[in-house]
């Protein structure tokens, strides 16, 4: 069974047993009202009670947004390559997809061949014809030519390459261009062919996002040794949202925090905007010997609007 061809009502009854776990467990770990599932120990598949089923799997679905499933299915140990692949089928079989749909889709798209790929994968190995073949239990066999509406996704993907820093990376405007593209060409992005450029592109752009964010996280912890062998115990970090003598001691432990929570996080959120100010911090202490230097124009000192961080 793949996501491409039309299931009969004792697959769909399949999917929803696979999937009946991990939605309970979605319901309760956002706090979703909504009625006890109806898929139980007792389950019979039939017409009318697939359908019946298939409304709570609805509701609940309308409530889940992919920012919670992407938080969820990256920390749970429920998110096998069975329940994967049965999520993916559960949202593209159905008739009227939403943009919620296609993002989420996107998504596990992403988290399956992640799953399913060997972890010493390079770069270099990662044509479309060999995800493809990751995908085709999910896609089924896919006629892997780039369709020319997708002629840039390459070259987008080639500029995020190129990148050195994760603040080049995301003040570029490389990952918008990607959602662009995607938004832009919604009603097609279902085609096989472009699900797997999609996917291809996505995993790329984040194995390329972890690696500068490592980078950068490697390179303020050892700014900040280097900082203290100089018998430095403060430095000025007003730009990235803390204080102008801010103790080495704190964001050391702090770092130490982010690279927990950001092991399972892709954005360009806040708390990567601090990471980024903070190495460019670093950076400038290390240039000034710890001397202050003047705030950065449109920055924020602690204590207004952007607020300090936890």
């Amino acid at each position: 069974m793949t996501a491409s061809t039309p299931m009969s009502f004792e697959e769909q009854g399949v999917t929803l047993i696979a999937l009946q776990a991990i939605y309970s467990a979605l319901v309760r770990e956002f706090v979703i009202d909504a009625a006890p599932c109806p898929v139980d120990e007792s389950f019979s598949p039939s017409q009318e009670s697939v359908e019946d089923a298939n409304v709570w799997f609805q509701q609940v679905d309308s409530q889940i947004q992919v920012h919670q499933l992407r938080q969820f299915l990256q920390t749970t140990p429920l998110a096998n390559e069975v329940v994967l692949r049965h999520l993916l089928v559960h949202h593209m079989q159905k008739a009227s997809k939403s943009a919620s749909d296609r993002d989420k889709t996107d998504f596990l798209l992403v988290q399956y061949f992640s799953l399913c790929a060997p972890s010493g994968l390079e770069d270099t190995d990662l044509d479309l014809e060999y995800v493809a073949q990751v995908l085709e239990p999910v896609l089924g066999p896919v006629d892997t030519k780039l369709p020319d509406w997708l002629a840039s996704l390459e070259t987008v993907m080639q500029s995020a390459a190129r990148c050195k820093r994760l603040s080049e990376l995301l003040h570029s405007g490389i990952l918008e261009q990607g959602r662009k593209l995607k938004t832009q060409n919604a009603a097609r992005y279902f085609e096989p062919a472009a699900m797997v450029a999609f996917a291809r592109f996505s995993f790329m752009v984040r194995r390329i996002f972890f690696r500068l964010m490592h980078d950068d996280l490697n390179a303020i912890q050892d700014g900040l040794r280097d900082l203290e062998r100089r018998k430095i115990e403060t430095i000025d970090c007003r730009r990235a949202q803390f204080s102008a003598d801010e103790p080495i001691s704190r964001l050391r432990m702090i770092c130490q925090s982010w690279k927990v929570m950001f092991h399972a996080e892709y954005s360009s959120g806040q708390p990567l905007r601090m990471l980024v100010d903070l190495r460019a911090a670093v950076d400038d202490a290390l240039q000034n010997g710890g001397r202050k230097t003047p705030l950065a124009k449109g920055a924020s000192a602690p204590g207004t609007a952007a607020g300090r961080p936890k």
